[in-house]
């Protein structure tokens, strides 16, 4: 009975009864696939019904689009790792014909999926081995992330939660959720919470509200992000009840995971008007896939257009290394050359930091071109875009001591990493095992002159099945 009671807060709550058709109040609005043109307004633009209507079989994928052998293959001998499920809408935008649509290839299984390398892993980024409480990952000194659900709209076919999402089908049990409000209460050191998942989006108000209001009734958050793919999948979400509960608890964050221009609908561009027009701040994550957008020209193309709409790029994601999307990953200095063409070509506003999140936990990586040339304790050599070199005279004199006016140093706290180091905590960083943290200084070291830091190292094994 609890189960049955959870999964009706999620998603897919009963169906009510038909209505007549209504009228579309849009003046503008993407195409429907031929199996939909009688499906009345009302319903269409009905997030639950697009919900309950998704795809999730080969049988009625036919019924949309023209399926190669590969894709056959694929959603037969894939669903059961990552389960396939496409909105109506987002399933009306693939190209009926070309395998090579970028929004099929997002969605569409393949028979490539059933490939594991050596390299990949079924945790990449290592969060369960930085979760102190269940669904609570605690990596970066200041931030946790929050994983409130395994469900989302549609599933992406390069999921990096693979091993995770969508194998449930259930959020966080209130239970848990209170003691991750707690661990935060208890850690004054965090200022920023990220809701992700999944989809947090997917959850009805009732349940992401009291969310939303334990974290906002922590003094030391500062700020609530939540990372969602809902206004890409189903912006019929985005409803005007959820954009007046979630302004209720301001400062808070969205950032949208958009990967290709075609993404960008009438109707998420009304989602994205919505939440903005609210006083939420948008920006967007993306992930470079390789024969979706690893191209300057598309990258370019969608950042000018989610400007257009009030969302800010805000991150580059090389692939991480999850099991069975290596067919999807790029080189890295495909990335590099993306933001070469980027950087100078166009405002600084549509370029987004391209990074790696590093395997094994070690976080968001920041990549681009080099721009410093050189340098001397009297000059910096730096090249623009355009490959002009320059020099750039240092101040004379210069120490980087802090203002004296500064606050921020009179109740100093000890830094990790390389900020420790040049903040004078010592001279050595040494990365150790976490049982080893305790170890006394090797031969010739004092315990002033060494910054341990922990890294965990993994080689998981690359078993076939990843859920």
């Amino acid at each position: 009975m609890a189960t049955q009671q959870q999964n009706t807060e999620l998603e897919e709550p009963p169906s009510c009864s038909e209505e007549p058709p209504g009228t579309s109040q849009k003046q503008l609005a993407s195409r429907r696939a031929p199996i939909w043109w009688d499906v009345p307004d009302k319903d269409w633009n009905d997030w639950r019904w697009q919900l309950r209507h998704r795809i999730t079989a080969p049988e009625q994928l036919k019924n949309v689009i023209e399926m190669t052998p590969e894709e056959e293959a694929g959603v037969q001998a894939t669903c059961q790792r990552l389960r396939m499920a496409i909105t109506p809408y987002f399933a009306s935008l693939m190209d009926t014909k070309d395998a090579n649509c970028p929004i099929r290839r997002q969605v569409v299984p393949t028979a490539n999926e059933l490939m594991i390398s050596k390299d990949e892993l079924r945790d990449p980024l290592s969060e369960d081995a930085d979760s102190p409480v269940p669904g609570l990952v605690h990596r970066y000194p200041d931030r946790v992330l929050l994983l409130v659900t395994d469900q989302c709209a549609s599933y992406c076919r390069h999921c990096t939660r693979r091993r995770w999402v969508g194998v449930k089908a259930e959020r966080m049990p209130p239970e848990a959720m209170q003691r991750a409000i707690q661990y935060i209460a208890d850690h004054p050191e965090v200022r920023d919470v990220l809701i992700s998942g999944g989809d947090p989006l997917l959850l009805s108000e009732s349940v992401l509200e009291p969310l939303l209001r334990g974290l906002r009734a922590i003094p030391h958050v500062e700020i609530i992000r939540i990372g969602t793919r809902v206004p890409v999948f189903l912006p019929q979400r985005i409803t005007p009840e959820l954009v007046a509960m979630l302004s209720k608890y301001h400062p808070l964050w969205i950032n949208i995971h958009f990967n290709h221009p075609k993404e960008i609908t009438p109707e998420t561009a009304e989602a994205c008007a919505r939440l903005a027009n609210a006083g939420i701040p948008l920006g967007s994550q993306t992930v470079l896939l390789r024969g979706i957008n690893d191209c300057p020209h598309i990258i370019k193309k969608l950042m000018h257009e989610l400007l257009k709409i009030r969302v800010r790029p805000y991150y580059l994601y090389q692939c991480d290394l999850s099991q069975g999307i290596s067919h999807f990953r790029t080189s890295i200095s495909k990335g590099i050359e993306i933001i070469e063409h980027l950087r100078g070509h166009t405002s600084g506003l549509a370029i987004p930091t391209f990074a790696v999140d590093a395997p094994g936990g070690g976080g968001k990586v920041p990549i681009m071109p080099q721009y410093l040339i050189s340098m001397s304790d009297k000059v910096a050599i730096v090249r623009n875009y355009a490959g002009v070199i320059s020099a750039y005279p240092l101040p004379q004199g210069y120490t980087g001591e802090c203002p004296p006016s500064c606050e921020y140093h009179k109740a100093p706290k000890a830094e990790v990493g390389v900020a420790g180091l040049m903040d004078g905590q010592g001279l050595i960083m040494r990365a150790q095992a976490p049982q080893e943290l305790t170890t006394e200084p090797q031969r010739g070291e004092s315990q002033q002159q060494v910054i341990s830091v922990p890294v965990f190292v993994t080689r998981e094994s690359t078993c076939a099945r990843s859920v």
